[in-house]
């Protein structure tokens, strides 16, 4: 959410988590309101699979739900449609190579994407 905010955006946190919703983003264009639900997952550096986010389960995809993911050892975010992430996601696949963590790049679109929160014509 911190990010959100440093990034320009209008965040309003929730009281609850039990809609998969974290935070709602308002955004105000010509007079007209919008209203971004976001789900935030996060994975820190001490995390066991700290470039994966296993067991997730969208409840309602739709349009204006959106999630972040952010790897702190990839040091990404992900920001993603949640009709694009139920249309792309695998389950149980595991990103660490010999190298050790790497994003998958059919996600590299929305690598710090959160341009893609913009409100659109």
């Amino acid at each position: 959410m911190a990010e959100l905010l440093r990034r320009g955006f209008d965040v309003y946190m929730t009281l609850v988590d039990d809609q998969q919703i974290d935070c709602v983003v308002r955004q105000e264009k010509d007079g007209k309101l919008r209203y971004l639900d976001v789900q935030i997952k996060a994975r820190s550096l001490d995390a066991k699979h700290a470039a994966t986010f296993a067991a997730l389960t969208v409840r309602t995809p739709r349009e204006h739900f959106w999630f972040i993911f952010f790897s702190e050892t990839a040091k990404t975010y992900w920001v993603m449609p949640s009709l694009d992430l139920v249309r792309l996601a695998n389950v149980n696949k595991g990103g660490k190579t010999k190298d050790g963590w790497k994003p998958r790049p059919k996600f590299s679109e929305y690598e710090n994407a959160f341009q893609k929160l913009a409100w659109a014509d």
